[in-house]
């Protein structure tokens, strides 16, 4: 199969998803590479985006065992036209990634791509932090280096492909009837005024426009998916994740969920 271009496609707030998704693009060798980066809330009103004759590489973070309602609806308004399609889902924290990565291939299914290969790869958690490391650092070295040997392989099954059959469905783990979504429950990350300098980077990266600044900075907590993107990018560390169910969960997380896990892949 001929193929001479790329795309990258993502919601990626804290970049993981990207970096994962540039090195399996670099893996696969394919000249022309492009980005389509769905993370930014004016993602929301781009209308649909046709991609035609290029290899499509979809990524997301796993919020909860599912792809992000915000995701979700930006994936939406892409159109694949039987374009063959990689799935890529990151960003699980070391914990698990439950019913995302199924999800993903029927969304990227339903867009009209076909999926061809899949990986479930792992990221620095949203709640990690020095104190308390779930995954941090990752995706790491190896990780990327794995991620290019994957668009390696998957450069060179679909060069053994003739033609693409959309009536036969990738097999991926994962549930068709997916857990419940988890809703949002009125808890961001909060300003510590003390060392903000008002900069507006959490402005900037905060993917649902849940951020504004003024003479302050004021979160709309039902915007917040807790991302952390704020936490992750604030120069002056100033932006902080202080709610104690929060930080419960996250001891849970370092605490059970610490061994390193390496990616699975599937094709």
């Amino acid at each position: 199969m001929e193929l001479s271009a790329q795309k990258l496609i993502y919601f990626s707030p804290t970049q993981t998803t990207q970096k994962v998704l540039t090195a399996i693009a670099e893996g696969t060798g394919i000249g022309s590479t492009a980005h389509l980066d769905l993370t930014a809330p004016a993602a929301d009103g781009n209308g649909v985006t046709e991609i035609n004759q290029e290899l499509a590489l979809i990524g997301v973070p796993v919020y909860g065992g599912r792809v992000a309602l915000d995701a979700v609806n930006r994936l939406q308004q892409i159109k694949g036209n039987q374009t063959p399609a990689i799935i890529i889902v990151v960003v699980y924290g070391n914990r698990e990634f439950e019913d995302a990565l199924v999800e993903l291939r029927d969304i990227a299914t339903a867009a009209g791509f076909v999926p061809v290969a899949a990986g479930a790869f792992i990221g620095e958690h949203s709640f990690a932090s020095e104190t308390m490391p779930i995954a941090n650092g990752r995706p790491d070295s190896d990780d990327l280096e794995k991620a290019r040997t994957f668009g390696q392989t998957v450069r060179k099954k679909l060069d053994q492909l003739q033609t693409l059959n959309a009536e036969v469905l990738l097999q991926v783990p994962g549930n068709t009837t997916y857990k419940e979504r988890m809703p949002r429950n009125g808890i961001s990350p909060v300003t510590t005024e003390e060392t903000c300098t008002l900069c507006g980077t959490c402005t900037d990266v905060c993917p649902t426009a849940a951020i504004a600044v003024g003479e302050t900075v004021e979160t709309d907590k039902e915007r917040c998916i807790i991302c952390c993107a704020c936490v992750k990018n604030c120069p002056s560390g100033a932006r902080i994740m202080a709610d104690p169910n929060i930080q419960k969960v996250a001891d849970w997380l370092h605490t059970n969920f610490s061994k390193y896990k390496n990616p699975e892949l599937f094709s």
